[in-house]
């Protein structure tokens, strides 16, 4: 299974676990023309390769009309921040050119943040203003974090015990013990300790992020890791300053659920949006089939397939986008091959393959998705686009 591990030793800030997952992207560069290339006003992503404790990484700053702000000091300096509403912050990102998927994770994070600050302040979620981390270079990390683990798509997310630091932090509202209110709730029930390093560690942005994503918190797994990337933070400690992450395999034993329901009375229409807000929305896959119901009409069985920490949600949605009033669940373990998705350039332009191996069979299957781009831009059938795919692969 692919994984991703996040070492969290030195706390996160948002702009710390950009940095380590670029470190993993064979072109970083390209990337950061994308996350530049995102239309947020006023943002400026700047990459570096430093090399710190004798260590070479990679430091990722925020420019935000020109001017790094409070959390990539890796020390808030909250007074100086833009402070903004849930609302607000929507708004925005709904008019990011990113995907659905991306735009939803961008919005959750950020609602994690909302109702830590909405207890601390004791004001309404909807009204609550970000005063403990900036607007505008929050939601630059936030966006850039969820892009590359897009990017990335792996099919796990393992998070380490989180060290947050400790003594205090200047915040809008005064000086404040570390970790600060919003983070110290954010982090409920997530594994973390203070540590030795008497200085503000994880950030309410970076500690939302770990989170939101983390499918289990646990010291490091038994693993076949490819890629190690580094992530730094501005400060400097005499223990080395930054997130660590590593990319590999690990065995698949989680369970997948099914949750099927029977429905008679939806369009085709309706059941294909259904399902695509599904598919958005976690789920591991929706498939549909012919039935006969009650009194012999013609009805739809849908399947959908999910992990167990998205059963909840999926159940959610299909109560609310489908006229079911009744779900049925079956828990199935499963035996998975590996996966990787890599990039293949051919004469028709660079086309993303999904490789499999595992139980002595390899196999590798160029995605729908780009096939159908080049056959439809240079005039020619999926079949010949497949055949050069094949042919480049045999270089």
């Amino acid at each position: 299974m692919k994984t991703l591990y996040f070492e969290c030793n030195m706390g996160a800030a948002g702009d710390m676990l950009t940095a380590a997952l670029l470190d993993l992207l064979p072109e970083p560069q390209k990337f950061m023309e994308k996350l530049n290339s995102l239309g947020l006003s006023g943002i400026e992503y700047t990459l570096e390769k430093k090399k710190k404790c004798g260590v070479l990484g990679s430091y990722v700053k925020v420019l935000v009309n020109g001017e790094a702000e409070g959390e990539h000091h890796h020390e808030h300096h909250h007074e100086h921040h833009h402070h903004s509403t849930l609302k607000g912050i929507k708004d925005i990102v709904n008019g990011l050119n990113v995907s659905s998927k991306v735009k939803n994770d961008i919005i959750s994070v950020f609602g994690i943040i909302a109702a830590a600050e909405s207890t601390v302040h004791g004001e309404d979620i909807d009204e609550i203003h970000f005063h403990e981390v900036g607007t505008m270079d929050a939601i630059a990390d936030v966006t850039a974090v969820c892009m590359l683990i897009n990017e990335i798509n792996p099919e796990k997310i393992i998070v380490s015990p989180i060290c947050t630091g400790s003594g205090t932090v200047k915040c809008a509202h005064g000086i404040l013990p570390v970790p600060a209110p919003a983070t110290a709730l954010i982090l409920k029930g997530v594994p973390n300790y203070t540590g030795e390093i008497k200085s503000e560690l994880c950030t309410p942005t970076g500690a939302a992020l770990l989170k939101y994503f983390a499918d289990e918190f646990c010291s490091y797994p038994v693993s076949s890791y490819e890629k190690i990337g580094y992530g730094f933070g501005t400060k400097d400690f005499d223990v080395l300053n930054c997130v660590r992450v590593f990319l590999g395999e690990t065995e698949d034993k989680s369970p997948v659920f099914e949750l099927s329901f029977n429905i008679d009375d939806m369009t085709a229409e309706e059941i294909a949006f259904a399902g695509d807000l599904l598919l958005q929305n976690g789920a591991l896959d929706v498939f549909k089939s012919p039935v006969y119901m009650k009194k012999n009409r013609l009805g739809t069985l849908v399947t959908v397939l999910c992990k167990e920490q998205d059963k909840g949600e999926m159940v959610k949605l299909i109560f609310r986008h489908t006229s079911t009033i009744g779900i049925r669940e079956r828990r199935y373990n499963r035996f998975c091959m590996e996966r990787e998705i890599r990039e293949i350039s051919t004469k028709y332009g660079n086309i993303k393959v999904k490789f499999s191996k595992g139980f002595d069979v390899e196999r590798a299957k160029p995605e729908y998705e780009d096939i159908s781009f080049a056959a439809k831009k240079y005039n020619v059938t999926l079949k010949e686009v497949e055949k050069a795919v094949f042919e480049a692969l045999k270089e």
